[in-house]
């Protein structure tokens, strides 16, 4: 078994370098996409979920090591199973991505990346500290039962998100066609991030928007209809143990005080936005409300609208990836 390294270790002080070169880019071109606070705020909730992942990612290699017992057949460290796990891991990353937006529970530790207000490189470091609680590594498990090592597919999931930093920025308009094509892109990523109507539950890419291409979630973002960042409802706050945990704080007050089992179960499980009365918003409501308001058409599958409207905060009326 080869003693990979770990490409983020190396990706770091590049990451730094990224942040700061985009701040001073920002204060000659548009000085309001970062706030001091903000960046703050990203880079502790950075920190925090690296200490997290430091100790829960043993339990993970543990589970894929079991799993690997099962497999059919060991895959080589050859160059075709090399591209063969970055393709599927990413494929992976789309489907767990969409369920980070589609199931409350993993919504929770998913809307800390979507609680700014902006969207610069400092918000691609704005990551859970709950991710292994909301079971998001489940949907990597399967590769593990294929066979590929687990080395192998350490190594391409550090490459898949080191990808993804450069991505979270307004100072890199649209690349060329092809790029855009088949690439996810800063453009793609804009409208994943925004909280428009029209892009609510969009373009849950990783690597390749290929994806959301051929699974029907895709949108382009458009020049008339910029961007607009954060959650439905927004934070207003810079506490970072609030930033972190929210929305787990609104799942145990609308489970204590639902009556049923099976609504209480609805508000953990169900997409955010849900409620046992219809008393608030989801994306469905938000995006059906917006077609009728302006005659749009849904340019994606009726499963594509499914963010739960991307957080509404906790308490009466309130969603909380």
């Amino acid at each position: 078994m080869p003693n990979l390294p770990n490409p983020i270790s190396y990706a770091i002080p590049v990451f730094v370098l990224m942040v700061i070169l985009d701040m001073v880019l920002a204060r000659f071109r548009d000085r309001s996409r970062y706030h001091v606070k903000d960046t703050l705020t990203s880079l502790l909730l950075g920190l925090g979920s690296t200490v997290a992942g430091v100790i829960t990612g043993g339990a993970v290699v543990v589970m894929g090591l079991g799993l690997q017992r099962y497999a059919p057949f060991e895959i080589p460290y050859s160059w075709w199973a090399w591209l063969l796990a970055f393709i599927l891991y990413d494929l992976c990353f789309y489907v767990a991505h969409r369920a980070s937006h589609r199931i409350r529970w993993m919504w929770a530790s998913h809307v800390i990346h979507h609680s700014s207000q902006h969207y610069n490189l400092s918000t691609a470091l704005r990551q859970t500290w709950t991710n292994f609680i909301s079971l998001g590594f489940i949907f990597f498990l399967p590769l593990f039962l294929l066979g590929f090592p687990i080395p192998m597919l350490v190594f391409v999931g550090a490459l898949n998100t080191i990808y993804q930093f450069w991505i979270h920025t307004e100072t890199i308009g649209r690349l060329p066609r092809w790029v855009e094509a088949v690439m996810n892109t800063p453009s793609h990523h804009r409208v994943h991030h925004a909280t428009n109507p029209r892009y609510l539950d969009k373009n849950y890419a990783g690597v390749f928007i290929v994806w959301d291409r051929m699974f029907g979630t895709f949108e382009p973002e458009l020049d008339e209809d910029r961007p607009r960042y954060g959650i439905v409802r927004n934070l207003g706050s810079f506490n970072l143990l609030w930033a972190a945990f929210h929305e787990w704080v609104g799942i145990a007050k609308d489970v204590w005080r639902t009556p049923g089992w099976t609504n209480k179960l609805g508000y953990m499980v169900a997409p955010p936005g849900w409620s046992h009365d219809g008393s608030r918003e989801t994306s469905e409501t938000i995006k059906a409300r917006w077609r009728a308001e302006t005659g749009e058409a849904e340019t994606g599958s009726a499963a594509t609208v499914e963010t739960g409207a991307r957080g509404e905060g906790v308490g009466p009326g309130a969603l909380q990836g």
